[in-house]
């Protein structure tokens, strides 16, 4: 039934394989949170090379889509698209955003070529500081964890105050949600900026990363101390590794 109704839209036949799945992955993951009804957060397409061209030349993006062509100018500095010249890309990822601005991101492929490491960084994760040790000296990066967490302790602080009125009121409930959605990007965007920063910084050094083993820290401390388990709540170690290694 569904792919009669995509065709008729205009799609063609592995573009309407592509959205069924997609709808079927949002709507399994809703089933597993035990929610109601999927909920569709941003409009965005995966397209793939049938049915996409890049032209970083020209700094443009060719996408058919429903019968027709649409041809996106990519809004980027010259300089940082030229790294980018000669190398595979994977898919081109387009979404819109509240604003209804036009979002393009292509993955390109990368090769690593692994080298022997004529040093070592130790790397030693905290709440509010990392602690970096090269053999010689000892740096310390501040991280946005607590900034993170503080926002979290704000919204839960608006719910306590107003423990009945907050899903009621649009203006408290739009609050809450701001500083919950400004808490969880700034856990999911800190760690890849920070792992770029690391790991371009031993590849120019020739430096091995050593990573400290944090696994399974939350269980074990929410069984002694609940006030500091609720403070790890915004410690995203495994987020931070996974960056790192990835």
């Amino acid at each position: 039934m569904f792919y009669r109704i995509l065709r008729s839209q205009g799609f063609l036949a592995h573009q309407c394989k592509q959205i069924y799945k997609y709808a079927l992955g949002i709507a399994r993951s809703a089933k597993r949170n035990n929610g109601r009804k999927p909920v569709l957060r941003k409009l965005s397409a995966r397209v793939d090379k049938y049915d996409a061209k890049v032209d970083l030349e020209n700094q443009a993006v060719v996408v058919k889509l429903r019968s027709r062509v649409f041809r996106i100018k990519l809004l980027h500095r010259k300089e940082y698209i030229k790294k980018f010249i000669g190398r595979r890309w994977y898919e081109v990822i387009i979404s819109i955003d509240r604003h209804g601005r036009i979002w393009v991101s292509i993955p390109f492929r990368w090769e690593y070529k692994p080298y022997k490491p004529r040093r070592l960084i130790a790397q030693d994760i905290n709440l509010r500081h990392l602690v970096l040790f090269d053999g010689k000296r000892f740096r310390k990066v501040k991280t946005r964890f607590i900034e993170a967490l503080s926002l979290k302790a704000y919204a839960e602080n608006l719910q306590k105050k107003y423990p009945k009125m907050w899903r009621y009121s649009k203006r408290i409930l739009s609050r809450i949600r701001s500083l919950h959605r400004h808490s969880r990007n700034i856990i999911v965007d800190w760690p890849h900026k920070y792992a770029k920063y690391l790991v371009l910084n031993a590849r120019r050094m020739r430096a091995g990363i050593v990573l400290e083993d944090l696994d399974k820290l939350w269980i074990s401390i929410s069984k002694r101390n609940p006030i500091l388990a609720w403070r790890l709540s915004r410690f995203a170690y495994r987020k931070l590794i996974h960056a790192i290694t990835t």
